[in-house]
């Protein structure tokens, strides 16, 4: 067994035999892993490997499996101790500060880790097997270094219906047939970030069903080149600019993002890679661990792609010569402070983790859901603070064609100017920066991922109430008011 490396990693997609199905402005693309809209989106990923072999990050990028005995990639490794939680949320404010975008490849890390506790709980209640088919994939993903995504969120239909309540039966992925040697499934899941640079999609369920609902609580694994398995490639701000050539105009010209419908139509998935078969009372429980779990990730990476716009926002105002301006100190000091309050929630709740019956360590959920809540806030008021100080050019710029124009370059070059002693083009590479974390593709559009990924606001207000315990809090005031009753 080897770590890959990033080159490796590549070369391993584009050895998947078939190519994945992939479908981009109407029309199937041949050989997507050259495509300029998914190259960025992949270089991030790479990083993820190169790094495991960089001895200034490898002790945080990589750890010691219980399953093989040997090194791993951290984001293929079950946690055994806090340590490794703590460890998770600062390799992923490392690779945030050095993508400034979603590295993608956290799903393999938390949704592995939250499959690996619902298998063993659903066995304990059902005396199924799941949990030695899950270890047995994920020792898989190990021992080649592999990357399997999350499939959670359905598409829904008609949210106020229950899954088996929808006019079309496909709005939830659900079983369609059961055979000798598996099942075959039909569905949708949306907002697949990065599905297309993975190896597998792991399926979940989506939310909690009923018995009504029992074809609809399925998961499973299937691997990317699965026929029946569809991408449709989403768009994004600003996303055909990495079409143009250049590397001005994209804001971030190495690393990106991708998002792609999935389409399941008809997949076969063999026995031995399905892991819940309409145990409907598990459904809402593995939907759940994967939010809160995930959603203490939100605490790494969001902080080191904000430390990343802190940064940007900081040297555009020396560029435009207010750098020392009180109300832009004040502005600089009051994101730095936010930023360091959502990392502060990540490590708190993987400071609070604690070892589970399947072995394998969970953090703390209420923090965790605290945490994204702060994210989805905080970000918004880092975005704002960031366009305040770099103006109205973030969103005005001429292309970077007019720059490079003997025509109008050299207006260009003289009126968009700012401090004398920095180019011109240096200038204008921040503010595309800046507009490419708040408008564009780079990092999911830093504010609007930041509301909706691992969840909207209003799942973790549904999950804060649920972890907090009240009720101890309603009897702690009864005591020191001295009620008795």
């Amino acid at each position: 067994m080897a770590l890959k490396t990033g080159k490796e990693y590549v070369q391993s997609l584009r050895e998947m035999n078939p190519h994945p199905t992939v479908y981009l402005f109407g029309e199937k693309m041949e050989n997507p892993y050259d495509h300029p809209m998914v190259k960025p989106s992949q270089n991030a990923v790479a990083l993820t490997y190169d790094l495991a072999h960089d001895p200034l990050h490898e002790d945080l990028m990589t750890a010691h499996s219980h399953l093989t005995g040997q090194k791993v990639n951290r984001f293929c490794h079950i946690y055994q101790s806090r340590d490794d939680l703590v460890r998770k949320v600062k390799m992923f404010r490392l690779l945030g500060q050095m993508t400034a975008t979603c590295f993608q490849r956290c799903t393999t890390s938390d949704g592995g880790n939250i499959m690996y506790l619902a298998t063993y709980e659903v066995d304990q209640k059902f005396g199924t097997k799941y949990h030695e088919r899950f270890k047995s994939f994920f020792k898989r993903l190990q021992e080649n270094d592999l990357i399997a995504g999350i499939a959670m969120t359905d598409v829904k239909g008609d949210r106020s219906l229950k899954p088996s309540e929808q006019a079309d039966p496909d709005l939830y992925l659900h079983v369609v047939e059961e055979k000798k040697d598996g099942i075959v499934v039909r569905g949708a899941k949306a907002h697949q970030t990065g599905a297309l640079n993975c190896h597998y999609t792991v399926v979940m369920p989506t939310r909690a069903m009923g018995p009504e609902d029992k074809d609809y609580a399925v998961a499973f694994s299937a691997p990317m080149s699965s026929p029946g398995l569809i991408h449709i490639y989403g768009r994004q701000f600003s996303d055909t600019r990495k079409m143009e050539g250049g590397s001005v105009d994209t804001g971030n010209p190495l690393y990106g993002m991708q998002e792609t419908l999935l389409i399941f139509d008809n997949v076969f998935v063999p026995w031995e890679n399905v892991y819940l078969y309409k145990e409907h009372e598990f459904a809402e429980r593995i939907s759940g661990l994967l939010g809160s779990h995930h959603r203490c990730s939100y605490g790494g990476c969001k902080t080191g792609v904000s430390d990343v716009l802190i940064g940007a926002a900081a040297l555009l105002a020396q560029y435009n010569g207010v750098a020392k301006a009180a109300h832009v100190r004040s502005k600089i000091t009051e994101m730095i402070t936010l930023a360091e309050t959502l990392y502060g929630c990540g490590l708190a709740s993987a400071y609070e983790g604690y070892a589970t019956p399947a072995g394998n360590y969970m953090n703390n959920f209420l923090l965790a859901n605290v945490c994204k809540l702060n994210v989805a806030r905080i970000t918004n008021q880092i975005g704002q603070l960031a366009l305040d100080i770099a103006g109205g050019l973030v969103t005005t710029l001429p292309s970077e064609k007019d720059f490079r124009s003997p025509e109008v370059g050299k207006y260009l070059e003289k009126y968009l100017k700012g401090v004398k002693d920095v180019p011109t083009e240096n200038r204008i590479r921040i503010f595309r920066l800046i507009e490419n974390l708040m408008f564009g593709g780079g990092a999911g559009g830093y504010v609007v991922e930041s509301i909706h990924g691992a969840g909207s606001p209003e799942a973790q207000k549904t999950m804060i109430p649920r972890e907090s315990n009240l009720s101890h809090k309603i009897s702690l005031a009864k005591c020191i008011a001295g009620i008795k009753e």
